[in-house]
């Protein structure tokens, strides 16, 4: 069959389906990713085969512009459902996340060429990435069946699910969903009706491990995650065994790739580690590199290392909790100290340390005493390691992206409409 993936112009949203992809080409399907311009080399990169569609997103533009104002509005979301947001936080949290990311990340030309490319060479499946709703289009422009790649808990189906929820109470004339207005407009201009499928998929592909997924009641896939990180050197150094414990200190790729405001000092993420006997691999951007004041004799800087080669040989990881990192290090049974502030990060540090794998410290409560504190907890009580590799077995569990091939094919079978 033809599988067509899509994905926003963030790599670190990419990485994650390409394993899935190397998978599902083994097996004898065509794949081919579709994305922005600026994701081309990543996916050629991976060894698959890119097509360009329509112009770079402006996202990163609109945060630049708006800065700190807007990222406090993202940070202030409750995508853990624990605040009780009443009706018109759900409303505001859908209209601006809705303008200023969705309705961004997916332009006008990404979906319009999109959906002609999709028409052109007419995929049997479209699978896409939570954000990229362009690949719902697509797939409903062309009769393609279609789903969710998933990287995280689904959070944000679970705040849509809430706000649609309250919204059906009031009047009809009271309701107003963004999210629906622009797809229903976007899927208008392509002779095509709105449903809720064009928001969740058809079915989902489901990465996390069981203990932190959400009971959504969704028709889903499980699949094991299966890291990777991009462009893969191992190092001369990485080839000898540590002297001392090793911890790994990452901010992520889309630190990189994003331009919100880092709210972490790398000089107090430094300070707090130059005096334990431990060996500290930090992996900072020369732009990072130039933020600190003094590297401590502890730490080897490096612009990148692929965390699945890197993070076997650590005792411990500190890092800013987005999927990849998390996953990664979840995958490879390394307990980890999570600084999270924003985005699913925080439900995702909050469950690790529930299951007792790894420590939580909100950036604002961040302190050097305090993570020096909690990194000697990791580095010193079994139990963290031990629950760590809990969290591996469970993860490694699941079934391989080769594994899931033959669901993914009767899924296809049973939801594709024909071509248009």
């Amino acid at each position: 069959m033809r599988v067509l993936m899509t994905s926003l112009a963030v790599e670190a949203h990419f990485n994650g389906a390409v394993p899935l992809a190397w998978a599902l080409r083994a097996a004898g399907h065509e794949v081919r990713v579709a994305g922005q311009p600026a994701l081309t080399e990543a996916i050629t990169r991976a060894g698959l085969t890119a097509v360009p569609v329509g112009t770079d997103h402006t996202h990163h533009d609109l945060v630049r512009e708006l800065g700190a104002e807007l990222t406090a509005f993202y940070r202030d979301i409750d995508l853990t459902g624990e605040r009780g947001d009443d009706y018109l936080a759900l409303k505001g949290a859908n209209t601006l996340l809705t303008a200023t990311f969705y309705a961004q990340a997916n332009n006008d030309h990404m979906m319009d060429e999109l959906v002609d490319y999709a028409r052109y060479w007419r995929p049997d499946l479209v699978i896409w990435e939570p954000f990229t709703f362009a690949g719902a289009v697509a797939a409903r422009a062309s009769g393609a069946a279609h789903a969710r790649l998933l990287w995280g808990p689904d959070l944000f189906l679970r705040v849509r699910r809430a706000f649609r929820d309250q919204m059906e109470r009031l009047p009809r004339e009271l309701h107003d969903d963004t999210l629906e207005e622009w797809l229903t407009w976007t899927l208008g201009r392509f002779g095509c009706d709105f449903d809720e499928e064009t928001v969740v998929g058809q079915w989902d592909i489901d990465q996390m491990p069981a203990g932190i997924r959400l009971p959504l009641g969704r028709p889903a896939v499980p699949m094991r995650y299966v890291p990777y990180n991009g462009r893969a050197v191992v190092p001369a150094w990485l080839r000898e065994p540590p002297r001392r414990p090793r911890i790994c200190l990452t901010l992520g790729i889309t630190s990189r790739d994003m331009a919100y405001p880092d709210r972490i000092s790398l000089d107090e993420l430094l300070e707090a580690v130059a005096e334990l006997d431990v060996e500290i691999v930090a992996t900072l951007t020369a732009a990072q590199r130039a933020e600190v004041a003094r590297v401590p004799d502890n730490t080897r800087v490096t612009d990148f290392v692929p965390l699945h080669a890197l993070l076997p040989s650590c005792s411990a990881v500190v890092h800013h909790g987005g999927a990849g990192t998390w996953s990664t290090a979840a995958a490879c049974g390394v307990p980890q100290l999570v600084i999270a502030d924003m985005w699913d990060n925080v439900y995702r540090a909050r469950r690790l340390a529930d299951l007792g794998a790894g420590l939580f410290l909100p950036p604002d409560r961040l302190t050097v005493a305090g993570l020096r504190d909690g990194l000697e907890q990791l580095l010193t009580k079994p139990s963290f390691r031990e629950d760590a590799e809990r969290l591996r077995a469970e993860m490694t569990a699941e079934p391989s992206p080769a594994d899931v091939v033959p669901a993914l094919e009767e899924l296809t079978r049973r939801h594709r409409t024909g071509r248009r």
